[in-house]
Parts: C-alpha cells; sequence; structure tokens
C-alpha cells in the first residue's frame, strides 16, 4: 500500500471490493497517462475520501483475467464499486474532483 492505495491482485479482489465503497485504477507501468493519475489518487483523492472508501489500484499486465473480466480496453480505467457491484466507471486521466464527487454519490 502507498500513500493509502491498495496494491490489489486476483487473490484479494473480490474480498476487498465486497463490502463498501471502493475505487479501483486498472492501469499499468507502462502508460503515460496511469503515472499521471497515481499522485492524484495518492496526494488528493485518499485524503478526501479515506473515511468514506478504499482507494485501490491493478496492474492489468500482472492481473489480465480481472482486466477481461471487467472488459478494460484502454487505460487508466477506474471503476467505482459499492457493495461489490460497479456505480461509476471512467476511461482516461480524472481529475481529483470528479473523482471526489463520483465516490460521495456512492457512498
Amino acid at each position: 500500500m502507498a500513500n493509502g492505495v491498495l496494491d490489489l491482485g486476483e487473490s484479494d479482489f473480490l474480498d476487498t471490493i465486497a463490502k463498501g465503497v471502493v475505487l479501483v485504477d486498472f492501469w499499468a507501468p507502462w502508460c503515460g497517462p496511469c503515472k499521471m493519475q497515481t499522485p492524484i489518487l495518492e496526494n488528493q483523492v485518499v485524503a478526501q475520501v479515506a473515511d468514506k472508501a478504499k482507494v485501490a489500484k491493478v496492474n492489468v499486465d500482472e492481473n489480465k483475467s480481472l482486466a477481461a473480466k471487467y472488459s478494460i480496453k484502454s487505460i487508466p480505467a477506474i471503476l467505482i464499486f459499492k457493495d461489490g457491484e460497479i456505480v461509476k466507471q471512467f476511461t482516461g486521466l480524472q481529475r481529483a474532483e470528479a473523482l471526489i464527487a463520483a465516490i460521495e454519490e456512492s457512498v
């Protein structure tokens, strides 16, 4: 966990999203926009939503079956889950304000 962001894989993904609100960033280390999204999540989003939601990342190169299960075709892809169900989806680099608002709507 870096700066409040959980690093999820296939073994802990379903348990993590099962309860409450969880923002999951599907990313890859070679993706330029993904590298720009990470500090937004770590420095802005986590601080605003830590008491309301979890923030997590899934490396699509290391977790291909998760990426396939959620039809991730372009990254960064951000999915917001509530009690295991997708309630909001974003593709591409997102501003902190949009993500925080989406989480607050989902709580």
